[in-house]
């Protein structure tokens, strides 16, 4: 992982599906865009940088990360 933004692990599902869903509808989001997106989960550990620095990572290198449209694909077949 290049940039790792997990710790505990209390907010990863809710972080993970909201970073999904931010990249789908935003592919080149902000920080600031990121922010808000992921405002509604609560991480109790990184104070959010490290999982802004992930988000940003993603949408830099989309080619590394499975997009929901991919995923719905794979689970069709």
């Amino acid at each position: 992982m290049i940039e790792h933004g997990l710790q505990c692990g209390f907010c990863t599902p809710g972080m993970m599906l909201t970073a999904n869903w931010l990249l789908d509808a935003n592919p080149h989001p902000t920080d600031g865009e990121i922010r808000e997106a992921i405002s509604g989960n609560l991480c109790r550990c990184t104070g959010y940088e490290n999982i802004v620095r992930a988000v940003r990572w993603a949408a830099e290198h989309p080619q590394n990360s499975t997009t929901t449209a991919e995923t719905e694909e794979v689970a069709a077949s």
